[in-house]
Formats: structure tokens, C-alpha cells, sequence
């Protein structure tokens, strides 16, 4: 076994995991708006798609994948068509919970104004009325806000944004092309394996554990405007970056 070579590669792989992307990105979404579970889910599906990628590279599949012209663009079009889903889903929820904030202020305000026209002698029934308008639009604010996953469709989320990120694949592919000759053992080919999806796995599932935390948990929910703001671009231009590959050629 070449000890060098998983040492060289694991490295590269280490600073690709821990750079910015739209793995770090979903994580950080789930595990500020979801369970543990869930996130530490996301991570699984995210380690599943690098083995996927691992395996494909090794075996010359994805350069089987980028040589065939049409089979390269299918896998641009349909990484392109979930990336920019997943991006527009989370700039539509920012707008979904600002409206629906707007509309709790509104309500909020209206009883308000009721509340003073009572104390001027008016009767309570329009306070009463106006508090169970205020507790409704109050549940659909926590609805609109939280939509809770289940831990398969944290996994799933994990597992098509890595999977179907052809960047992903490209990274692989030329990772191995130009590390792992010909010349490599098939026991060092294992262990790369173990060693890329180990790795991932730590990483990912470390970031879950440590964002689900209750106090950094906390401070993240209030930024959830914010992270769902920067996931949406963060996705949205990866999209539309492979789009612009895609249609430049």
C-alpha cells in the first residue's frame, strides 16, 4: 500500500471539504433549521455521493462520463436543474417568512389599535377576535419558517447535491487521472476508498454535531433569513455556472 499517495490525496480531499460549497452550505442549512439527526443524515448522504464519485473515478467511469459529449450534458443539465431548485427554494422561503413576518406586524399592530380603542370605551369583542387572528397568523409564520425533514430526506438532500454537482465529478476524475497511475495497487485503490469516505464522514458529521449545538444552534436560527439568503445564491450560481459551461461551448 502506498502511504504517500493516500497521504497526498487524503490532504487535497481534506482542503476540498473544508473549503466553501454547496456540501458546507447544505449542512449548515440543515443543522440550523432541522434536527441532529437530520443533519448528521445530510452528512451520511454527502460521504455516500464522494464514495459514489470515488468508486466512478477509479474505475473510469466518469471519464467515460466527461468524454461522452451527451452523457456529460445530461449530467450538467440535471446538476444544474436540482442545484438552481434547491437555490430558488431557499430565496423563496426568505421571502415566504418576510411576508409572513409582515403580515404577523400587521395583525400585531391591529390589535394594538383595538386594544386602544377599548380603553376608550369600546367592547372586547374585537380584541378577542383580533387575538386569535394574531395566534393564527403566529402558527403560520412558525409553519412557513420550519418545514420539518424526515432523516431519509436529510439524507437524499446530502446525497443529490454532492452526487449531482458535476463539478464534483470533475474534481474526482482529474484528482485520480493525474495521482493514480495504472501502476497503483488495487489494496492502495481500497484504501483510498475507506480513506476519502472516512474523512468526509468526520468532517460533515463533525460540523453537524457542533452547529446543532443549543447555544450555536440558537444564534444560527436567528440568522436563518441570512443562511437561507447565501444558500440560495451559493446554489443559484453554481447553476447557473454550469449553464454558462454548458451553452458557451
Amino acid at each position: 500500500m502506498d502511504l504517500s499517495l493516500l497521504w497526498t490525496i487524503g490532504i487535497i480531499h481534506l482542503v476540498a471539504l473544508v473549503s466553501p460549497g454547496p456540501d458546507f452550505a447544505i449542512v449548515v442549512k440543515l443543522a440550523s433549521q432541522q434536527c441532529r439527526s437530520v443533519a448528521l443524515a445530510c452528512a451520511a448522504g454527502i460521504s455516500v455521493a464522494i464514495l459514489a464519485h470515488t468508486l466512478l473515478s477509479l474505475t473510469g467511469v466518469s471519464l467515460l462520463i466527461q468524454s461522452s459529449h451527451y452523457a456529460y450534458l445530461i449530467v450538467q443539465l440535471v446538476g444544474a436543474s436540482y442545484l438552481g431548485w434547491m437555490g430558488i427554494g431557499a430565496l423563496k422561503s426568505v421571502l415566504q417568512s418576510l411576508n409572513a413576518k409582515r403580515i404577523s406586524h400587521a395583525a400585531l399592530a391591529q390589535t394594538t389599535a383595538s386594544m386602544t380603542m377599548n380603553n376608550q370605551g369600546f367592547t372586547e369583542a374585537p380584541i378577542e377576535n383580533q387575538a386569535i387572528e394574531q395566534q393564527g397568523v403566529n402558527n403560520k409564520t412558525q409553519e412557513t419558517a420550519t418545514l420539518v425533514l424526515t432523516n431519509q430526506q436529510g439524507f437524499l438532500k446530502g446525497l443529490y447535491t454532492n452526487l449531482l454537482n458535476p463539478k464534483a465529478l470533475v474534481f474526482f476524475m482529474t484528482l485520480f487521472s493525474a495521482l493514480v497511475t495504472p501502476e497503483v495497487s488495487q489494496s492502495t485503490k481500497l484504501g483510498l476508498v475507506l480513506l476519502l469516505l472516512i474523512l468526509s464522514l468526520i468532517w460533515f458529521s463533525f460540523l453537524a454535531i457542533i452547529l446543532t449545538k443549543d447555544k450555536i444552534k440558537q444564534q444560527l436560527i436567528r440568522l436563518t433569513p441570512l443562511i437561507d439568503t447565501l444558500v440560495g445564491l451559493l446554489f443559484t450560481s453554481v447553476a447557473l455556472a454550469i449553464l454558462y459551461q454548458v451553452f458557451s461551448v
